[in-house]
């Protein structure tokens, strides 16, 4: 099992702050100093870069926040070769053989790139957002029948379903998608576990000390082994990776310098209203205090005090960086989701860093390339410079 690297597209602005002042804020947000809008150009320069720097595919997220994931992806896809895009969605905005055919569409369409993130949903107030009411655990049950028939409607054939929330009646995708997209899925929650068990080709958990990640991952494997099926692993992590550990300590500080008292209280104040346990357990990894910020040896809890979501972020040298990659890959973690801000010179600091550590320590498979990522298809080495 070799490592598989993904990196994110910020279709809700970037910048070189962890607090949102992106392009969809009040007027006097959109001209804050150093805003990235989320527009393709810049989002192309993106995709772009992770595809020349060997990163497997991006994550685009899911939300009233930012751009709609499957718009953007398709139009980005016509900006690069080989990238795959993991879109997120939210089971249950749409109906799931629609869903069905809009995958396996976009799988002709870019010749096989698609991956699939599925968002439950985690907080009440943004699902009522898209009218969605139903509570935390019927959302679950939902995701489940609602897998059952995109699964079932991707057999090419007429398909059944009569379920609590779905009643289907010959659903059917004329044409099946090929390759069948991977199904990417997160859930910390009773309610999710059997359905990451039923359903996912793989499990992402948000980035935890690697004990509880381990905890995650035995708990998963035992579910998935009941139901006959085996499942492999993620984590979805920040990167700040940089040729000396203080130098990348030093960006971590400035990010950190950025929030002031007001900023963290407000921001843990909304995100402790959130009904995902997986949210409550980053919240957990810090209580909201700025002190004892790194969790595990560089692994540094400051994102999640402003943030929701992956709240953790690898911060070393590139070498310390890619000695927790393998210590998470030990424990059987196959997938790493990677970001950072801004995602474009971070994608950068990661692909020329840590992708020569990994590579020497026979991690990546050589023959997928982050080495070919210079467009040729030649398997020349990076080039890492230094000195930044």
């Amino acid at each position: 099992m070799t490592v598989r690297l993904h990196w994110f597209l910020p279709t809700g602005g970037d910048g070189r702050t962890l607090v949102d002042r992106h392009a969809y804020g009040p007027n006097d947000a959109r001209k804050a100093a150093g805003v990235r809008a989320p527009d393709i150009a810049y989002l192309a320069q993106i995709a772009k870069a992770a595809e020349r720097l060997g990163f497997e595919a991006v994550l685009t997220a899911t939300g009233t926040w930012c751009e709609d994931a499957w718009l953007t992806t398709a139009a980005l896809a016509q900006h690069t070769e080989r990238l795959k895009f993991l879109v997120a969605f939210r089971p249950g905005l749409l109906s799931p053989t629609l869903a069905a055919q809009m995958a396996a569409t976009y799988q002709r369409v870019t010749r096989g790139r698609l991956l699939l993130n599925v968002v439950t949903g985690g907080d009440s107030a943004e699902q009522r957002r898209f009218g969605d009411h139903l509570d935390h655990d019927r959302r679950y049950e939902r995701t489940d029948e609602f897998l059952s028939v995109v699964r079932g409607v991707w057999r090419g054939e007429p398909y059944d379903f009569h379920g609590a929330h779905y009643q289907v009646e010959g659903g059917l995708t004329a044409l099946p998608p090929d390759p069948v997209p991977q199904l990417f899925f997160g859930g910390s929650s009773a309610a999710a576990g059997p359905v990451a068990a039923r359903h996912a080709d793989v499990y992402l958990t948000w980035g935890e000390p690697p004990a509880q990640v381990k905890e995650k991952i035995d708990w998963i494997r035992s579910l998935a082994e009941r139901e006959g099926r085996t499942v492999r692993f993620g984590i979805r992590l920040h990167t700040i990776s940089r040729d000396s550990s203080a130098e990348a300590w030093a960006t971590a500080d400035r990010l950190l310098d950025d929030l002031d008292a007001d900023t963290i209280a407000a921001a843990q104040a909304a995100l402790g209203r959130s009904e995902s346990v997986g949210q409550r357990r980053m919240l957990a990894l810090h209580g909201g205090s700025r002190d004892r910020l790194e969790i595990h040896p560089n692994l540094w809890a400051g994102v999640g005090l402003v943030r929701g979501g992956a709240g953790t972020a690898l911060v070393g040298s590139h070498a310390e960086v890619a000695d927790r990659i393998e210590e998470y890959h030990a424990l059987g973690v196959e997938h790493f989701v990677l970001s950072g801000y801004p995602h474009l010179e971070e994608a950068y600091w990661f692909g020329e860093g840590v992708v020569p550590e990994l590579s020497a320590r026979g991690l990546l498979d050589r023959t997928a390339s982050p080495a070919a990522g210079n467009g040729s298809g030649s398997a020349a080495p990076l080039l890492v410079s230094s000195g930044r």
